[in-house]
Protein backbone atom coordinates (compact mmCIF):
# COMPACT_ATOMS: atom_id res chain seq x y z
CA UNK A 1 0.00 0.00 0.00
CA UNK A 2 1.65 3.14 -1.15
CA UNK A 3 0.23 6.81 -1.09
CA UNK A 4 2.57 9.45 -3.45
CA UNK A 5 2.10 12.68 -2.86
CA UNK A 6 3.18 14.11 -6.00
CA UNK A 7 3.93 18.08 -6.94
CA UNK A 8 3.62 18.13 -10.51
CA UNK A 9 5.44 21.65 -11.19
CA UNK A 10 3.34 24.41 -12.98
CA UNK A 11 1.21 21.88 -14.48
CA UNK A 12 2.94 21.52 -18.25
CA UNK A 13 4.50 17.70 -18.85
CA UNK A 14 8.00 19.25 -20.15
CA UNK A 15 8.13 20.32 -16.32
CA UNK A 16 6.53 17.34 -14.73
CA UNK A 17 9.70 15.35 -13.32
CA UNK A 18 10.44 11.91 -14.67
CA UNK A 19 10.18 10.79 -11.12
CA UNK A 20 6.54 11.98 -10.72
CA UNK A 21 5.48 10.60 -14.13
CA UNK A 22 6.54 7.54 -12.53
CA UNK A 23 4.65 7.65 -10.22
CA UNK A 24 1.44 8.11 -11.33
CA UNK A 25 1.84 5.54 -14.20
CA UNK A 26 2.11 3.30 -11.12
CA UNK A 27 -0.32 4.15 -9.32
CA UNK A 28 -4.04 3.12 -9.98
CA UNK A 29 -5.87 6.21 -8.65
CA UNK A 30 -4.77 10.47 -9.15
CA UNK A 31 -6.68 12.39 -6.28
CA UNK A 32 -6.20 15.97 -5.79
CA UNK A 33 -7.29 19.69 -6.18
CA UNK A 34 -10.08 19.53 -9.74
CA UNK A 35 -7.94 21.88 -11.82
CA UNK A 36 -4.83 20.17 -10.89
CA UNK A 37 -6.05 16.87 -11.94
CA UNK A 38 -7.34 18.42 -14.98
CA UNK A 39 -3.56 19.20 -16.11
CA UNK A 40 -2.81 15.80 -16.34
CA UNK A 41 -5.88 13.66 -17.25
CA UNK A 42 -5.51 13.33 -20.61
CA UNK A 43 -2.15 11.66 -20.28
CA UNK A 44 -3.26 9.20 -17.55
CA UNK A 45 -6.87 8.93 -19.16
CA UNK A 46 -6.99 4.98 -18.01
CA UNK A 47 -6.39 5.73 -14.02
CA UNK A 48 -9.19 6.24 -11.66
CA UNK A 49 -9.89 9.82 -10.73
CA UNK A 50 -10.41 11.32 -7.59
CA UNK A 51 -11.40 15.15 -7.33
CA UNK A 52 -12.38 17.70 -5.01
CA UNK A 53 -13.11 21.69 -5.04
CA UNK A 54 -11.31 23.99 -3.37
CA UNK A 55 -11.88 24.54 0.48
CA UNK A 56 -12.15 20.69 0.63
CA UNK A 57 -8.37 19.75 1.31
CA UNK A 58 -8.96 16.96 4.85
CA UNK A 59 -12.00 15.61 2.26
CA UNK A 60 -9.73 15.10 0.01
CA UNK A 61 -6.57 13.51 1.54
CA UNK A 62 -8.89 11.34 3.36
CA UNK A 63 -10.38 10.17 0.22
CA UNK A 64 -6.65 9.20 -1.32
CA UNK A 65 -5.66 7.72 2.38
CA UNK A 66 -8.51 5.05 2.26
CA UNK A 67 -7.62 3.95 -1.37
CA UNK A 68 -4.82 3.16 -0.49
CA UNK A 69 -6.03 1.69 2.67
CA UNK A 70 -8.07 -0.75 0.30
CA UNK A 71 -5.21 -1.77 -1.45
CA UNK A 72 -4.73 0.54 -4.10
CA UNK A 73 -1.80 2.91 -4.78
CA UNK A 74 -2.40 6.52 -4.87
CA UNK A 75 -1.15 9.67 -6.11
CA UNK A 76 -2.18 13.13 -4.47
CA UNK A 77 -1.52 15.45 -7.36
CA UNK A 78 -0.28 18.85 -5.83
CA UNK A 79 0.75 22.10 -7.79
CA UNK A 80 4.03 23.13 -7.62
CA UNK A 81 5.83 21.38 -4.53
CA UNK A 82 4.03 19.00 -2.79
CA UNK A 83 5.65 20.15 0.39
CA UNK A 84 5.60 23.82 -0.33
CA UNK A 85 2.06 24.92 0.30
CA UNK A 86 0.95 21.43 -0.41
CA UNK A 87 -1.12 18.53 0.44
CA UNK A 88 2.24 16.38 2.19
CA UNK A 89 1.83 17.78 5.59
CA UNK A 90 -1.77 17.39 6.05
CA UNK A 91 -1.27 13.81 4.31
CA UNK A 92 1.10 13.12 7.39
CA UNK A 93 -1.17 14.30 9.78
CA UNK A 94 -4.44 12.45 8.40
CA UNK A 95 -2.63 9.02 7.92
CA UNK A 96 -1.79 8.95 11.74
CA UNK A 97 -6.10 8.33 11.95
CA UNK A 98 -5.48 4.86 9.38
CA UNK A 99 -3.82 1.70 9.65
CA UNK A 100 -0.10 2.14 8.24
CA UNK A 101 0.39 2.80 5.16
CA UNK A 102 3.62 3.77 3.08
CA UNK A 103 3.68 7.58 1.81
CA UNK A 104 6.18 8.92 -0.26
CA UNK A 105 6.80 12.54 -1.65
CA UNK A 106 8.07 13.31 -4.74
CA UNK A 107 9.68 16.87 -5.22
CA UNK A 108 8.38 19.66 -8.08
CA UNK A 109 9.02 22.75 -9.15
CA UNK A 110 7.27 25.18 -7.06
CA UNK A 111 6.18 28.86 -8.17
CA UNK A 112 9.06 30.68 -6.28
CA UNK A 113 11.27 28.96 -8.64
CA UNK A 114 9.19 28.29 -12.03
CA UNK A 115 7.83 32.14 -11.93
CA UNK A 116 11.78 33.35 -10.75
CA UNK A 117 13.15 31.64 -14.07
CA UNK A 118 10.51 33.68 -16.26
CA UNK A 119 11.31 36.61 -14.67
CA UNK A 120 15.36 36.22 -14.76
CA UNK A 121 17.22 35.36 -11.35
CA UNK A 122 15.95 37.44 -8.81
CA UNK A 123 16.05 34.70 -6.34
CA UNK A 124 19.95 34.12 -6.19
CA UNK A 125 20.66 35.39 -2.53
CA UNK A 126 18.23 35.14 0.45
CA UNK A 127 14.79 35.54 -0.01
CA UNK A 128 11.56 34.40 1.84
CA UNK A 129 8.47 32.72 0.74
CA UNK A 130 5.02 34.30 1.97
CA UNK A 131 1.28 33.46 1.10
CA UNK A 132 -0.54 36.31 1.20
CA UNK A 133 -3.98 33.91 1.86
CA UNK A 134 -5.54 34.18 5.53
CA UNK A 135 -7.41 31.35 4.88
CA UNK A 136 -5.26 29.35 7.13
CA UNK A 137 -2.94 32.32 8.74
CA UNK A 138 -4.40 35.35 10.36
CA UNK A 139 -3.67 38.38 8.39
CA UNK A 140 -1.76 40.33 11.03
CA UNK A 141 0.66 37.44 11.52
CA UNK A 142 1.15 37.29 7.59
CA UNK A 143 2.22 41.46 7.48
CA UNK A 144 4.67 40.62 10.95
CA UNK A 145 6.37 38.26 8.56
CA UNK A 146 6.23 40.72 5.24
CA UNK A 147 7.53 43.50 7.21
CA UNK A 148 10.19 42.02 9.26
CA UNK A 149 11.24 39.88 6.11
CA UNK A 150 11.69 43.68 4.50
CA UNK A 151 13.65 44.68 7.44
CA UNK A 152 16.18 41.89 6.55
CA UNK A 153 16.45 42.93 3.13
CA UNK A 154 15.26 39.18 2.12
CA UNK A 155 14.11 39.34 -1.77
CA UNK A 156 10.02 38.49 -1.18
CA UNK A 157 7.97 36.37 -3.16
CA UNK A 158 4.32 36.06 -2.82
CA UNK A 159 2.22 33.31 -3.31
CA UNK A 160 -2.02 33.67 -3.09
CA UNK A 161 -1.71 37.68 -4.16
CA UNK A 162 -4.67 38.15 -4.30
CA UNK A 163 -8.24 37.16 -4.70
CA UNK A 164 -11.79 38.74 -4.86
CA UNK A 165 -11.99 38.78 -1.29
CA UNK A 166 -8.49 39.92 -0.81
CA UNK A 167 -8.62 42.73 -2.65
CA UNK A 168 -5.90 44.64 -1.21
CA UNK A 169 -3.79 42.74 0.48
CA UNK A 170 -0.86 43.15 -1.81
CA UNK A 171 -0.90 46.78 -1.67
CA UNK A 172 -1.26 46.54 1.95
CA UNK A 173 2.07 44.00 2.06
CA UNK A 174 3.92 46.61 -0.47
CA UNK A 175 3.35 49.67 1.70
CA UNK A 176 4.32 47.67 4.58
CA UNK A 177 7.90 47.34 2.28
CA UNK A 178 7.85 50.55 1.32
CA UNK A 179 9.05 51.73 4.87
CA UNK A 180 11.89 49.64 4.79
CA UNK A 181 13.02 50.26 0.66
CA UNK A 182 13.08 52.63 -1.94
CA UNK A 183 9.76 53.08 -4.11
CA UNK A 184 11.54 52.19 -7.26
CA UNK A 185 13.10 48.32 -6.20
CA UNK A 186 12.82 46.36 -8.96
CA UNK A 187 9.74 43.93 -8.74
CA UNK A 188 8.07 41.31 -10.95
CA UNK A 189 4.68 39.14 -11.29
CA UNK A 190 4.22 36.45 -13.63
CA UNK A 191 0.33 35.05 -13.78
CA UNK A 192 -0.21 31.26 -15.12
CA UNK A 193 3.31 29.90 -15.13
CA UNK A 194 4.33 27.09 -17.68
CA UNK A 195 0.87 27.31 -18.83
CA UNK A 196 -1.36 28.54 -21.52
CA UNK A 197 -1.98 32.77 -20.96
CA UNK A 198 1.56 32.77 -19.23
CA UNK A 199 1.63 36.38 -18.66
CA UNK A 200 5.39 38.33 -16.88
CA UNK A 201 5.60 41.92 -15.80
CA UNK A 202 8.35 43.72 -14.53
CA UNK A 203 7.40 47.24 -12.56
CA UNK A 204 8.61 48.95 -9.55
CA UNK A 205 7.70 48.79 -5.39
CA UNK A 206 5.46 51.78 -6.42
CA UNK A 207 3.61 50.51 -9.14
CA UNK A 208 3.20 47.00 -7.96
CA UNK A 209 0.93 48.53 -5.43
CA UNK A 210 -1.67 48.98 -7.98
CA UNK A 211 -1.31 45.88 -9.81
CA UNK A 212 -4.20 43.55 -10.90
CA UNK A 213 -3.15 40.37 -9.36
CA UNK A 214 -5.11 37.15 -8.82
CA UNK A 215 -4.63 33.39 -6.91
CA UNK A 216 -2.48 32.51 -10.21
CA UNK A 217 0.00 35.14 -9.68
CA UNK A 218 3.49 34.81 -8.44
CA UNK A 219 4.97 38.07 -7.05
CA UNK A 220 8.69 38.99 -6.33
CA UNK A 221 9.96 41.68 -4.43
CA UNK A 222 13.32 42.64 -4.94
CA UNK A 223 15.58 43.00 -2.13
CA UNK A 224 18.71 46.52 -1.85
CA UNK A 225 20.38 44.91 -4.60
CA UNK A 226 18.18 43.52 -7.07
CA UNK A 227 18.32 45.40 -10.44
CA UNK A 228 17.04 45.16 -13.67
CA UNK A 229 19.27 43.51 -16.67
CA UNK A 230 18.07 44.04 -20.15
CA UNK A 231 14.43 43.80 -18.76
CA UNK A 232 15.00 40.93 -16.62
CA UNK A 233 15.05 40.50 -12.21
CA UNK A 234 19.04 39.74 -10.91
CA UNK A 235 19.87 39.40 -7.53
CA UNK A 236 23.57 39.69 -7.38
CA UNK A 237 24.79 36.83 -4.86
CA UNK A 238 28.42 39.22 -4.00
CA UNK A 239 30.77 38.10 -6.36
CA UNK A 240 32.84 40.75 -5.55
CA UNK A 241 35.13 40.59 -9.19
CA UNK A 242 32.15 40.85 -11.54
Amino acid sequence: MKLYVVGIGPGELSQITPAAMAAMEESDVIAGYTVYVDLVRERFAGKEFLTTAMKQEVDRCRMAIEKVVEGKTVSMVCSGDAGVYGMAGLIYELAQQYPPIEICVIPGITAAMSGAAVLGAPLIHDFAVISLSDLLTPLDKIMTRVELAAQADFVLCFYNPASKKRADYLKQACQLILKHRSDDTPCGYVRNIGREGQEAVTLTLSELQDAQVDMFTTVFVGNSQTKLINGKLVTPRGYKNV
